[in-house]
């Protein structure tokens, strides 16, 4: 008895794989790729510059085994679909296991969704197209120059400077970025100036009535006091001063919310709110796209295609939001036309924002079926999704202006006097402002002010902030660096590579990173320019839409490059780059150890190798001691790659805390305290004693004040 061939899916993921089979039952079968399954091989440089570009395929070593499993399901299935990722990278994998798998050309093989739910694939399979040439013609022009740059700089660096080094496209620009802004920092010289404000109240008006002014002109002119004696002069005509309110402006003010997240938006928001690297934000949202077991549900992909750099909305998913706005916080929270939003200039439109597949799925009702991460980051997206549409906030704002014969005051403040879409939501950002939330004091023009107190505060201005990844995703985006693939495996790389370093959170460039910069800057100028890689970029569009053949991108722009290299090779004298030595001492040999870059970070290493091979973590104490024994506290990293704090003294003392312990001991009741995060920024101190929980707002350093 004969049984009726199945249809083959092929998909990247396993996880993908085993959600959209739950979806399609008997009829098909899904198989996963794992990715690409044909590459330019490692061991040459694979791009054929003297045939005109031809690309070098073979199978990817441990792929062997994966294409002998998906040949034979494709020979017994009565049809293929291809259901890569819906870009440029899904496209060329998709392009390669067409050729491998011999499919006949004519044939619509191509599927393509934007969200992994049963509604989506299903019509996806209803609508097959061919593969998009432009797509993977891209992908092709983009892997052969990132494969020329790399292969062609990186062997000069390893002879010239060090073994393992490279060099890439995007990569030799992002460490520039950090580069350049230590350079920034070094040369920047602080000026003084001081802050003054008065604490004023209208003249007989009550005691707690009072609000606070300041500073702004002197003789009718806006002034910027820059020494203590020009404040001390200043206070003294305050305070000897008679002031009338001359201007009152009272005014209704609407902010709007933010729109949906992109790649981009997504990394720096989870970054800033979560604590998230990129590449730890890729990884847990990869898992909400692919599909997660819900309870009662089965396998459920719960956020739209992660890679994107728009902020479009589909018709159907914006009525659903637009009905449940109303039913979920009332009808007053949905505004009367939804609300729109502009991509940013170059911005690829050919998928939605990220957003919740399902808008009835809140976070609080799939909480259970969720790890940690899972679910912070699935919140995030789902109230940043439904605040998008919701009605902006309202504020009722006044400003004044309080004079006197020689002196201005000026009070500025504002109250909400409607939520709107910030009872779900805020966006945050990386410079800390100050808030004006204030209740609104009674003034009327020609109202006599009394000064209660004059404060003069001095400050100096602050150097540019090193880069958070964050604030470096956002940089690379505004410049038109990379594309929302890009970014995370951007900053990964020249993390691991040595030329940048974490330190809470900030990247700092290191000495190979800068040396490597400053050869890149002299011999490869063109490389680590942001222009011209960001006009490579557009290139690149341009070959997928179609305007453009991709080998006329290497036609331009391997000739100049091979000169440059020729110059290179020649000119560049070795440079001997000594490793940073510790004051650690091999326990093997007694040699004072050395920092040394490998795959999960830096690590000290004995200097003699090979022959004493010892290696040692590097042990990151914090200034608390153990609340059990007294000893000092390490940071450590778990399995998952989350971060606790344990005693040194394990296994004798067995404290963790997944929370930082801090040094202070509760004021209130003595037990130990530790290190909070609240949504406005703010480090608290917490007491852990449960029956106290005091909390006091810790005082920021001045770097991360000036975020």
């Amino acid at each position: 008895m004969s049984t009726a061939k199945q249809k083959l899916i092929i998909v990247e993921s396993p996880a993908k794989a085993k959600t959209i089979g739950k979806y399609l039952g008997k009829g098909y079968k899904v198989e996963a790729s794992q990715g690409h399954v044909c590459d330019l091989p490692k061991s040459q440089l694979g791009v054929d510059v003297g045939r005109d570009f031809d690309l070098k395929y073979i199978t990817i070593r441990g792929r062997g085994d994966i294409l002998s499993r998906i040949r034979k399901e494709a020979k017994n299935a009565s049809q293929v679909y291809f259901a890569t990722d819906p870009d440029r990278e899904g496209e060329a994998i998709s392009w390669h296991l067409y050729h491998v798998l011999g499919v006949d050309e004519k044939t619509p093989c191509r599927i393509e969704f934007n969200e992994v739910t049963k509604k989506a694939v299903q019509a996806a399979i209803k609508n097959p197209r061919r593969l998009d040439m432009g797509r993977i013609d891209a992908q092709q022009a983009r892997r052969a120059l990132d494969r020329l740059v790399g292969y062609k700089i990186s062997p000069l660096l390893w002879v010239k400077v060090k073994k393992g080094l490279s060099a890439g496209r995007v990569q030799s620009v992002a460490t520039r970025m950090v580069v350049d802004r230590e350079r920034e920092i070094d040369h920047f010289i602080p000026e003084e100036y001081w802050d003054i404000n008065a604490e004023c109240a209208a003249h007989g008006g009550k005691r707690n009535e009072g609000f606070t002014a300041r500073f702004v002109s002197l003789d009718g002119k806006k002034t910027t006091v820059r020494s203590s004696d020009e404040a001390d002069m200043v206070r003294s005509l305050i305070e000897e001063g008679e002031f009338t309110v001359t201007d009152i402006r009272k005014k209704e003010k609407k902010r709007q919310p933010a729109p949906p997240f992109t790649t981009s938006s997504l990394q720096q928001e989870a970054g800033r709110k979560l604590s998230f690297t990129t590449a730890k934000t890729m990884q847990v949202v990869q898992q909400l796209y692919e599909g997660v077991d819900l309870q009662g549900e089965g396998a459920q992909g719960l956020v739209t295609y992660i890679r994107t750099d728009s902020v479009r909305i589909s018709d159907e998913a914006m009525a659903a939001l637009r009905a449940f706005i109303p039913e979920k916080f009332g009808k007053e929270y949905l505004p009367e036309e939804k609300n729109e939003f502009r991509g940013r200039k170059n911005a690829q439109d050919a998928h939605e924002a990220i957003r919740p597949t399902d808008v009835s799925r809140t976070p609080d009702s799939i909480k259970n079926s969720l790890s940690r991460e899972q679910f912070m980051l699935y919140r995030l997206i789902y109230n940043r999704y439904v605040a998008s549409q919701m009605a902006p906030a309202v504020y009722e704002t006044l400003s004044a202006e309080i004079t006197d014969r020689r002196i201005g005051l000026r009070l500025y403040g504002e109250h909400k006097v409607f939520a709107g879409f910030t009872v779900l939501y805020e966006e945050s950002t990386d410079e800390t402002t100050d808030s004006v939330e204030m209740n609104l004091p009674v003034l009327k023009e020609g109202q006599k002010i009394d000064i209660r107190k004059v404060h003069t505060d001095q400050h100096f201005t602050q150097p540019p902030s090193r880069y958070t990844e964050a604030s470096l995703v956002r940089t690379l985006e505004e410049n038109g660096i990379g594309r929302p693939s890009t970014y995370a495996p951007t900053i990964t790389t020249i993390i691991g590579r040595g030329y940048v370093s974490r330190e809470k959170k900030r990247l700092f460039p290191t000495e190979l990173g800068i040396m490597v910069t400053e050869m890149m800057e002299k011999y490869f100028t063109r490389i680590v320019d942001t222009e011209f890689t960001a006009n490579m970029e557009e290139r690149l569009d341009e070959v997928e839409e179609g305007k453009l053949d991709w080998k006329q991108v290497l036609r331009e722009f391997y000739p100049d490059f091979e000169a440059t290299l020729s110059v290179a090779e020649k000119e560049i004298e070795k440079v001997e780059v000594k490793d940073d030595v510790s004051d650690v001492a091999c326990d093997k040999c007694g040699a004072m150890m050395v920092y040394k870059m490998g795959k999960y970070g830096r690590f000290l290493a004995c200097p003699n190798f090979p022959e004493c091979r010892n290696t040692m973590p590097i042990l990151n104490y914090i200034n608390a001691p153990c609340p059990v024994c007294g000893k000092r506290l390490l940071e450590k990293t778990s399995k998952k790659n989350r971060r606790f704090y344990g005693c040194e003294g394990y296994p004798e003392c067995d404290f963790v805390s997944w929370d930082k312990p801090v040094e202070e001991k509760c004021p209130k009741c003595g037990h130990y305290m530790i290190e909070k995060k609240n949504n406005r920024g703010e480090i608290l101190h917490l007491c852990t004693n449960e029956s106290c929980r005091f909390r006091t707002v810790a005082a920021k350093n001045e770097e991360e004040a000036n975020d």
